[in-house]
């Protein structure tokens, strides 16, 4: 997800800086939210590894007497989908993919939500020749090779993308689970009444031009395990210059549509997908790849009208009528 196309994620320490309100001095609240976090935080992992010691490393950080770096964030009540749902698609994606996500070192959604993982210290891909090629392959061949276990598509959770709350579930074919994700922003954008035109359109998507490229003419589709939010800002190189990725919305679907998004806002070079589809080609048929990627950035672009309004609601519709224009009456 991304805002105004401005590629900033946001600074976790002022998540921090946000969780805990009270009484007191601007300097008092600002103290104790940071420093309340921290302790809970420290107090968990002093209960994993009793034989260090830990300290606020500023901001996200905690430090560890062994050398070791963790990333940590607290959140409130009303997260603790949100926070389930990010340690879930974490802790999937670095079994399948070790080293290309933080892992996960514990997590709650119960309560008093929080996570802690590996702290990564990363740069743009772009810093570090040669990163984009070794990701492109590691999602080629690691990531979108792990398959859901029931043999369905979907995902166990509602997860988010961005700040939406996408409801899930598991569907027997790829056709049925996107149709339900589309249909979920949909109903998103119907309740707010100001979107008619542009859910007419959504709606007249989900009879007309899901069945047809992803219906029975699309083949050898699996349900692999996707990224779901696989744009420039939630993907990065350490200092070694290998790669990783964050900030996921997973779910098990076809792999062509996790590639959708990092075409829509930049960031990928043509050399990324033309290594990644050396290892994993296009699906057949080949000709319709491109509809099938307007199909996906669809989805994508809906979203952020959802996030953020009128400035993609023509977007949204324009790929809409490519798209319906596509297929046959």
């Amino acid at each position: 997800m991304v805002t105004n196309h401005v590629f900033e994620p946001l600074d976790p320490s002022q998540i921090l800086a946000s969780l805990w309100g009270g009484g007191g001095t601007l300097a008092s609240k600002v103290t104790r939210s940071l420093s309340m976090p921290v302790t809970f935080l420290i107090e968990k992992l002093q209960a994993l590894f009793p034989g260090e010691t830990f300290t606020a490393g500023g901001g996200p950080r905690i430090l560890s007497s062994g050398g070791r770096r963790y990333y940590g964030k607290v959140g409130t009540a009303s997260e603790m989908e949100q926070y389930h749902a990010e340690k879930r698609s974490l802790q999937l994606m670095s079994a399948a993919a070790p080293g290309l996500c933080p892992s996960v070192i514990s997590a709650s959604h119960e309560g008093r939500p929080y996570l802690i993982s590996d702290y990564l210290d990363l740069s743009s891909l772009s810093a570090f020749a040669g990163a984009s090629s070794i990701l492109a392959r590691r999602l080629a061949s690691e990531l979108h090779t792990s398959k859901s276990e029931n043999g369905k598509y979907g995902f166990e959770c509602p997860t988010f993308c961005g700040a939406t709350k996408i409801d899930n579930g598991w569907y027997d074919t790829w056709a049925e689970a996107y149709n339900a994700m589309i249909g979920g922003l949909l109903d998103k954008l119907e309740r707010r009444g100001s979107y008619k035109e542009l859910c007419i359109k959504g709606r007249e998507i989900q009879e007309k031009v899901i069945p047809f490229y992803l219906g029975g003419r699309l083949k050898g589709v699996e349900p692999v395990l996707c990224h779901g939010d696989l744009w420039s800002g939630n993907v990065g190189a350490d200092t070694d210059g290998n790669p990783a990725i964050f900030d996921p919305s997973s779910y098990y679907g076809h792999n062509e549509s996790d590639l959708a998004i990092g075409r829509m806002f930049g960031g990928f070079s043509t050399a990324f997908y033309d290594e990644y589809h050396s290892l994993r080609p296009k699906s057949e048929p080949v000709e319709e790849y491109s509809q099938r990627l307007k199909l996906y950035q669809l989805f994508h672009y809906l979203n952020h009208t959802v996030l953020f309004g009128n400035g993609y609601s023509g977007q949204s519709m324009n790929l809409a009528n490519q798209l319906l224009k596509s297929v046959p009456l």
